[in-house]
């Protein structure tokens, strides 16, 4: 009876030897190196730059599509540089006004203020409007831009920057062309 008890005992004292050693040598084993704090600056520039790569080029995306939607825009509203010379022919001022779409809300009333703000930063935002000066007023929804700028294709993209903002319902232009860019007909 005592041979099967010494015999589980020294199973048991091997196997926890065993077990000692593996853990003995998994501690003599090597760790990782941590990685060096200019290994760490170097990795995070690179995300850095990585994310200001893509950040550029969803800019650069979203202003190409912004630019093709105001292009689109412009011949929708009949905002042409046609457009234009025939309104101001006819009676010197060009007057769109927006209809509400489906889906659109119609009851919110939106700041004059606000309106004439948002307008000035999209004329700002605009690499071709914003050298010139254009006075944005507001009232109730109509908007009056008045000034000069070099043509009237801008005269028109003046226009659909303004109907293209929430709470404009009407815009009235009283822009002119400057008399030194516009061609003389002879």
């Amino acid at each position: 009876m005592k041979t099967p008890s010494i015999l589980a005992l020294s199973l048991a004292v091997l196997f926890v030897a065993g077990c000692s050693d593996k853990k003995s040598a998994q501690a003599e084993s090597p760790k990782p190196a941590e990685p060096s704090l200019t290994e760490k600056t170097d990795n995070a520039a690179g995300q850095v730059k990585d994310t200001a790569v893509q950040v550029a080029s969803d800019v650069k995306t979203a202003a190409i599509n912004t630019k093709d939607a105001v292009a689109a825009k412009i011949v929708e509203w009949k905002l042409t540089p046609d457009d234009i010379k025939a309104d101001l022919e006819t009676t010197g001022r060009v007057v769109r006004e927006k209809t509400i779409a489906a889906g659109e809300k119609s009851g919110e009333v939106i700041s004059d203020a606000r309106i004439v703000t948002v307008i000035n930063g999209k004329l700002l935002a605009a690499e071709d409007l914003s050298a010139f000066k254009i006075n944005v007023d507001a009232d109730k929804g109509v908007v009056t831009l008045k000034g000069t700028v070099k043509s009237r294709e801008l005269i028109g993209r003046a226009i659909a920057l303004a109907l293209d903002t929430d709470g404009v319902s009407r815009v009235v232009s009283i822009l002119s062309v400057e008399e030194s860019a516009e061609p003389k007909s002879m």
